[in-house]
């Protein structure tokens, strides 16, 4: 039972709930005293009646003294009697109709016959203060006489309070009972389902941040057919609207952020990671330059002949499958790829971010190339073997054009890398100077001497072996 109570406190602490009540409530007083007002003077017209019935006795009794044959004397005593015992009347005035003064006993009232000298007037009563006036006139009486009754009108006042006080209290009685029950109707119909409904929206946000599934809305279990369960149906159609629209939004979002991520990842794969974050900032033209790093070339020696004895879609997958490992080697040692022409792979170091150990990362990376051709011919037992240039210097680095764009290298620095390539000898690591200098201290070398190359004369140029161990 407690329990029921407390459910009853979220009725009176509800704003719509005051406001309809206290206009029922304020509706209820006003209808209430609209009839309590002429109650009022109808109870005080029958309490005036009721002394009315009471002078009108004697009002009788003095007509019939009037029409007697007394004197005056004994015409004075027997009204004086009719007053001295009552309660109720006070005095008793009585006037000839021509205005004559016959007598006045008891208590003088405060009419008088000037006040009756209207033809149309028959009765005329007068409440003041405590003392009830009624005049009876000739024309009502039938008789050559006006007789003006003082009544003890002292009772009447309390008991119109006493009626004003049941009547009033009756009122209030039956608007707090209306009051009430309107609120406990209202409250159940519909203060509680709209709170219960204003928990489901907060819960409809809360699910829908979330991405909760079919949350337990208050909406879902009530079957209404009335506008607040339209307003219901309303409520769970635009949140399965909104749950769809958000769905669908994410599956794009998704759907676009992975697109995104394999354009990332394919513009990752033609440009290094600084150059494509400037072209996103649609800078036209780049074109870096670099004070030193190293350029390796390589070529792969016997694959012509090869090509001549397979088919192309053979030769292009063993293709594959060699330069995927030099790009292998390329992110283990940090280095840049620029470009593969058929079977020509170029690879720099330094560059697009300089690196201070530019040459051995190069060098590294010459001999694992050399591992790996020697490990793809046991496995497809093959003769393959590869030349591989290297050279250090200045280059500038950027991208031009607009279409099919990729990151060059352009400087003599570069030719003279290709030309160490090109005038090598299969199977070898053939160096400049330049780069020996940088190298030669923690690998070892073997002089090939002086050449001439093709554009730039004659050079001193060096075999990579291996590196140097440690206890050497």
């Amino acid at each position: 039972m407690s329990s029921q109570w407390l459910n009853l406190f979220p009725l009176f602490q509800s704003r719509l709930s005051q406001r309809i009540t206290l206009w029922v409530f304020i509706s209820l007083i006003v209808i209430e005293t609209l009839i309590l007002i002429p109650s009022y003077y109808r109870r005080k017209h029958e309490l005036l009646n009721q002394l009315e019935d009471v002078s009108g006795e004697v009002v009788e009794s003095v007509v019939r003294l009037t029409q007697q044959n007394m004197s005056t004397i004994i015409f004075d005593e027997k009204v004086e009697q009719l007053t001295r015992g009552s309660q109720v009347i006070l005095g008793v005035t009585i006037y000839h109709a021509n205005g004559q003064l016959m007598g006045t006993f008891g208590e003088s009232p405060t009419l008088t016959f000037e006040d009756l000298q209207h033809a149309d007037i028959q009765r005329l009563p007068k409440l003041q203060d405590q003392r009830y006036d009624l005049a009876w006139s000739a024309q009502q009486l039938g008789k050559p006489y006006i007789i003006i009754i003082r009544h003890d009108a002292s009772s009447i006042q309390p008991k119109l309070y006493a009626f004003t006080l049941r009547i009033a209290g009756l009122i209030l009685l039956i608007s707090v009972f209306v009051t009430g029950t309107t609120m406990l109707v209202l409250g159940k119909t519909v203060i509680v389902p709209i709170l219960q409904l204003r928990q489901d929206l907060i819960a409809a946000g809360e699910a829908i941040s979330h991405d909760t599934l079919n949350p337990n809305f208050y909406a879902l279990s009530v079957q209404r057919h009335d506008e607040l369960g339209d307003v219901m149906t309303a409520f769970n159609q635009m949140f399965q609207r909104i749950s769809w629209e958000i769905a669908e939004r994410k599956r794009t979002a998704e759907i676009l952020r992975v697109e995104q991520e394999k354009s990332e990842r394919l513009l990752l794969n033609i440009l290094p990671e600084p150059i494509a974050g400037r072209l996103k900032q649609n800078q036209t033209c780049i074109a870096d330059g670099f004070a030193e790093v190293t350029i390796l070339f390589a070529d792969i020696v016997g694959f012509t002949q090869l090509s001549e004895r397979i088919s192309p879609t053979e030769l292009v997958n063993l293709l594959n499958e060699i330069f995927s490992a030099f790009d292998h080697l390329t992110e283990k040692h940090s280095l840049e790829k620029i470009k593969t022409i058929g079977d020509a792979y170029m690879v720099a170091s330094g560059l697009p971010k300089p690196h201070p150990d530019h040459a051995a990362a190069i060098a590294e990376m010459a001999l694992d190339m050399q591992q790996e051709i020697q490990q793809f011919n046991q496995k497809h037992h093959a003769e393959l073997s590869i030349r591989i240039g290297i050279n250090t210097g200045s280059v500038v680095a950027g991208v031009i054009g607009t279409k099919k764009f990729i990151y060059d290298l352009w400087g003599d620095a570069v030719n003279t890398a290709s030309r160490m390539e090109s005038h090598g000898i299969p199977g070898t690591i053939q160096v400049t100077a330049a780069t020996y200098q940088h190298l030669q201290d923690n690998y070892v070398f073997q002089e090939r001497g002086i050449i001439p190359v093709k554009g730039k004369g004659e050079m001193m140029t060096y075999f990579l072996t291996a590196k140097k161990r440690p206890d050497s």
